[in-house]
């Protein structure tokens, strides 16, 4: 495990973790893996899978789960986790993707900055190491994700180099300062400038970079990097216009 000495967690801090599952096959393998950090508490959302996890989802007594009649967006997920956490009075949230791309024995590296004293978010990042783009992630990814965290960087001065990483750990409390309505994959860059606006303190840590899949597309509109990249730009100038009074 990495980090050598596993973190020391008691029930002084209520602690959630978080997976958004669509039809990922790995979500068990990765729910058993979450279960070897002790005093965890743990809540899928399913997006209205059609594999049958929601058949086998609900019994399991250790598990708590939403589930979605129909696919509503990964935003939607991360949404529904943060309002699950805050009315249910926990101390902190992580989440991490159910699609394999992000192993559990690396929670280890978030429960260690517990409690979290100067900041208010962790957020794991795939790029802040060295990387070799065109054996480890599409590198259309990659140059859209650099852009866009150009853009919120230049914006919020947060200094990120991953503004799209699923994995990261949260103060509850401070999320109560957060109102995402963004449904879609672009709920990330609506957060990061609500954080900003809220006064959030950022840290971000090293994460594996891992794509199971490098022909994995995205589907319908996004599928264009264009116009997807153009989708990510909307979603912040919105924002701002929202916080600023303008029209977009």
């Amino acid at each position: 495990m990495r980090g050598d000495v596993l973190p020391i967690i008691t029930d002084k801090n209520k602690i959630l973790v978080a997976l958004p599952v669509f039809n990922e096959s790995d979500v068990h393998t990765i729910i058993q893996g979450v279960k070897k950090f002790p005093l965890l508490d743990i809540l899928v959302i399913d997006d209205g899978s059609t594999d049958g996890i929601d058949k086998w989802l609900p019994h399991d007594t250790n598990v708590q789960t939403i589930i979605h009649p129909e696919n509503l967006g990964y935003g939607k997920t991360i949404i529904d986790a943060f309002t699950f956490a805050v009315d249910k009075a926990y101390n902190y949230l992580l989440t991490i993707d159910g699609d394999g791309q992000h192993e559990p024995e690396e929670i280890s590296l978030f429960l260690k900055e517990i409690p979290f004293c100067e900041c208010d978010i962790v957020s794991g990042s795939r790029y802040l190491l060295p990387t070799e783009m065109d054996d480890e992630a599409p590198l259309e990814r990659y140059l859209i994700n650099k852009e866009v965290t150009g853009i919120l960087n230049r914006i919020t001065g947060f200094q990120l180099t991953d503004s799209f990483c699923g994995f990261k750990a949260y103060k509850v409390e401070k999320l109560r300062k957060i109102h995402l309505t963004e449904a879609g994959y672009g709920m990330p860059l609506q957060f990061w400038i609500q954080a900003w606006k809220a006064g959030l303190r950022v840290k971000e840590i090293p994460v594996k970079l891992i794509y199971k899949d490098l022909t994995k597309r995205f589907k319908g509109n996004l599928e264009n990097p264009d116009r997807r990249l153009q989708y990510y730009k909307n979603i912040i100038m919105s924002e701002m216009g929202r916080a600023e009074g303008a029209v977009w």
